[in-house]
């Protein structure tokens, strides 16, 4: 009997639908798919849920975006909606938070750079 011996982020990774060889570099088609649903987000979304707030969405009916119940997504959500808005001027802060909600540098880099070509291909149709 074959003993398979695993890392507890090969383990995750593999659940996850990603071979160990290409967690650091891929991100997986449900990762694919919260960035691509983040660019109808506001930034509105990633602000805290303040009373005024509340008091503003129930007069004028204003929907808000809920966070996500897994920070890792929640994570990959935020870094998207920040590069959708402002390409790659996202503060530091939130990169660091992005890396420790347990993506890579290399993931990072293939999110913003597949944005950034879907923004550019997007407004190269508009006109």
């Amino acid at each position: 009997m074959a003993y398979l011996q695993m890392t507890e982020q090969g383990a995750a990774a593999l659940f996850d639908g990603r071979s160990p060889a290409t967690e650091l570099s891929e991100l997986t088609t449900r990762e694919w798919s919260v960035a691509y649903l983040a660019r109808r987000d506001g930034l509105g979304s990633l602000r805290p849920d303040t009373r005024i707030a509340r008091f503003f969405r129930t007069i004028f009916g204003i929907a808000r975006t809920n966070p996500l119940s897994d920070g890792r997504l929640e994570a990959l959500r935020r870094m998207a909606v920040l590069t959708w808005h402002h390409g790659y001027n996202v503060a530091s802060s939130e990169v660091r938070a992005f890396l420790s909600a347990g993506f890579s540098e290399r993931q990072y880099e293939t999110l913003v750079t597949r944005i950034r070509a879907e923004g550019i291909a997007q407004r190269g149709r508009a006109f």
